[in-house]
């Protein structure tokens, strides 16, 4: 069918410009994720310099020769001392500018535009924040006035219980058993996760003196996991269940593994969008916290022309209260687990 002659139509509304009056919803839509899990679940700690230092000791190793004959006289044990181990605090920030117009002017969904942009940079901030405290993969450094300065960041902590990819290499500390770690760990042939290996680990972890309560890694190899618990060499009895008396109310289908029942504890799994793929953390959270010098805030920065300024800024150290009660499956890549 066709129009009639001479119809005035909705397109005819915008031929000497636009007649019709905007729908524009007045809420902003962002799926940005904000959770930090690992920030979130490590101790808050601060500090009075920009190097935080803190002690860690262990026993000796345990002996079946310790046996004594009465009356015996003895000298004194060999005794060690506690190690010294810092990190540097590292400045993160972000710098906002909003001209006074752009703040005047009446806007879709946010009546001030400098408050809106402050709270959405101080998201990307936390998210800035947990991408580096996981997956910098960088050392301390006190930096200088041209360099900035880094804070030494999970995957640079991990040296005692590790496994990792062909040519993969652990990580440094300055002075061998203590001070700051100044080498980074080298990344090895990725490698597909084995459950065998995960095993390992937290084997490993729990004959140091560890705990681990969480094994941390990213959304696709969470996935994989997950597949592979549920497949044929798994452990899962009933992948669906029953909710409630109502028939048709059906079943509902359970696809996901977020809680691992190992011979040495129970650990959540949990993932982290804001890690590297190829890094696969078991963690004893007590060991670990975030240090700082300056939480995030908030200042005004002077005015210097027709805008207003602010920067959000965050002064923070990652501390390992004692690495060996944690440790690191590396370079796995996103292919179906193996047994």
């Amino acid at each position: 069918m066709a129009q009639p002659t001479n119809t005035h139509d909705r397109y005819d509304l915008n031929a000497n410009g636009d007649d019709v009056r905007e729908d524009l919803a007045d809420i902003i839509y962002n799926i940005s994720p904000t959770e930090t899990p690992f920030m979130s679940n490590a101790a808050r700690d601060t500090s009075s310099s920009d190097l935080k230092e803190w002690l860690i000791d262990s026993l000796a190793d345990a002996v079946t020769t310790n046996k004594h004959i009465d009356g015996d006289d003895f000298s004194g044990d060999a005794l060690d001392d506690a190690e010294r181990l810092g990190n540097y605090h590292q400045i993160s920030k972000k710098q906002i500018v909003v001209t006074r117009r752009a703040n005047k002017v009446n806007k879709a969904g946010r009546r001030s535009e400098l408050a809106y942009q402050i709270a959405k940079k101080g998201k990307e901030l936390k998210r800035d924040v947990e991408a580096t405290l996981t997956g910098a993969k960088q050392v301390a450094a006190a930096g200088n006035s041209t360099t900035a300065p880094t804070t030494a960041d999970l995957t640079s902590w991990l040296k005692t219980n590790t496994d990792r990819g062909a040519t993969g290499a652990d990580p440094a500390l300055s002075n061998t058993t203590y001070g700051q770690p100044t080498t980074a760990a080298t990344d090895g042939t990725l490698r597909a996760l084995s459950e065998a290996t995960l095993l390992g680990i937290i084997g490993d972890i729990y004959v140091e003196g560890g705990d681990p309560s969480v094994i941390m890694l990213h959304p696709t190899i969470k996935q994989r996991f997950s597949q592979y618990m549920f497949g044929t060499s798994a452990r899962i009895a009933t992948p669906y269940q029953d909710h409630g008396a109502n028939k048709r109310s059906g079943v509902t289908a359970i696809g996901a593994v977020d809680v691992y029942v190992s011979d040495f504890g129970v650990l959540d799994i949990v993932p982290n969008r804001f890690q590297r793929s190829r890094d696969v953390f078991v963690l004893d959270m007590e060991y670990w916290a975030v240090s700082y010098l300056d939480g995030f805030k908030t200042e005004v920065i002077a005015k210097t022309g027709d805008s207003e300024k602010r920067h959000i800024l965050v002064d923070y150290a990652l501390c390992s209260k004692n690495e060996a009660a944690s440790g690191i499956v590396a370079d796995i890549d996103d292919v179906a687990m193996t047994a």
